[in-house]
């Protein structure tokens, strides 16, 4: 059965790849599965119908053969250990990579969501520009331990895996606030990741959606 994941109808990201949906998108991608996409509103996120499905009323979600998934990377892990491509073969190396995608979400991600949600929410206080530095902060000591870390590596620990999407959709989610000018290996990590023929897919499908909505379609 083809898996329905579900996106958003208009997304605020304007088709650039921050929704969580792309994620999914991507590794769905990387290991050849079909599938088809649902597109929801704000409101109808916030419906009974998809209530039952995310109790927080968000994206994505994930339906298959009698299984409704969400959370971004319960998804992504999911399609990982379902068919090759994302998670090495041996079970130690599985294990590191997903270990990565609990780093990625739990440990990386956080600091970074808080100063975008500052930066979008926040610019207009009278705190804001006291808060920043100490926002930044905390970004940049992620970003410092994980360039050290990945030192010349192409990929986190040996091929690319579920552990490296997870972890370059969030850094991705830097966009243009600065903060990695300073990090000429992970650039070129992002890179690496954005050339895979995977992600160009993933991303064009994505841009699609919001193209398609700012038409009127």
């Amino acid at each position: 059965m083809i898996p329905t994941i579900t996106a958003f109808k208009a997304s605020p990201d304007r088709g650039r790849g921050m929704a969580r949906d792309f994620r999914v998108r991507w590794a769905l991608e990387e290991v050849g599965q079909a599938y088809d996409v649902r597109l929801v509103t704000f409101e109808e996120m916030k419906a009974a119908a998809h209530l039952a499905l995310h109790p927080f009323g968000q994206i994505p979600t994930y339906e298959a053969d009698g299984l409704a998934l969400f959370e971004s990377g319960a998804i992504v892990l999911h399609i990982a250990e379902g068919r090759p491509g994302l998670l090495p073969a041996d079970a130690d190396g599985r294990a590191r990579a997903i270990m990565w995608m609990f780093a990625a979400l739990s440990t990386v991600e956080p600091p970074i969501v808080e100063r975008s949600m500052a930066a979008l929410l926040e610019r207009d206080q009278p705190w804001y520009a006291e808060r920043l530095p100490m926002l930044d902060a905390r970004v940049r000591q992620r970003l410092d331990e994980l360039a050290r870390r990945l030192g010349d590596a192409d990929w986190l620990d040996g091929a690319f895996s579920a552990g490296d999407l997870m972890l370059v959709t969030v850094l991705r989610r830097l966009g243009s606030a600065g903060l990695l000018e300073d990090y000429p290996t992970l650039n070129a990590y992002i890179a690496r990741g954005e050339a895979r023929p995977a992600y160009q897919r993933a991303f064009a499908a994505q841009l699609a959606v919001f193209e398609a909505a700012s038409a009127g379609g």
